[in-house]
């Protein structure tokens, strides 16, 4: 398994008492051939969407617990918030009409759904993740952290391959600022 983007944790260290507490709440999830099929999509340029879902899950996570929230169903929400098989660039790929931001929520929910079972925080997080491109809020705390960890990963991820110079430190930053949010 990968690293999430700027993290120093290496999730494959057993020794690392961090990458066992996050493991132990999406392991099953990372066996499961939907989630390894999220390895041939492309998310933001070069980034899959499956590295895309472990940076928005393991940071997601990271914040739960800090915030002694629920950090288990927050991970999971993550690692399963773009949960959809087909070029979201590609209007004729799409399996439904609509704008991606509003129907891909609902098709990893119910992709979700089908893989494990799901609480009332995961399908929170993982509906709403698109706010503000819709109209509905996320009800939860974690759902709060999910839907702004989502648009930090992607900047990330888009502003360090784009060849741009930016210093962590600023997205962290910006970063910041949107979790102040939910305090």
């Amino acid at each position: 398994m990968e690293k999430a983007i700027f993290s120093k944790v290496d999730l494959n260290n057993v020794n690392s008492y961090l990458a066992n507490e996050y493991l132990d709440c999406v392991k099953d999830l990372i066996e499961i051939d939907d989630v390894h099929k999220l390895k041939d999509f492309s998310q933001h340029l070069k980034t899959s969407r499956f590295q895309h879902s472990l940076n928005v899950s393991y940071y997601s996570f990271l914040l739960a617990r800090k915030f002694h929230l629920d950090a288990y169903s927050t991970a999971r929400a993550g690692l399963l918030h773009d949960l959809y098989f087909y070029d979201w660039r590609e209007k004729d790929t799409r399996p439904m009409e609509g704008r991606h931001c509003s129907i891909h929520p609902q098709i990893a929910l119910e992709n979700a759904k089908k893989a494990t079972k799901i609480n009332h925080v995961m399908e929170d997080c993982i509906v709403h993740h698109m706010w503000p491109m819709t109209i509905h809020c996320p009800k939860t705390k974690e759902g709060w952290i999910v839907q702004a960890v989502d648009k930090y990963c992607a900047i990330s991820e888009m502003m360090l391959q784009s060849g741009r110079r930016i210093k962590t430190s600023q997205i962290a930053f910006y970063f910041m600022a949107i979790i102040s949010v939910i305090r």
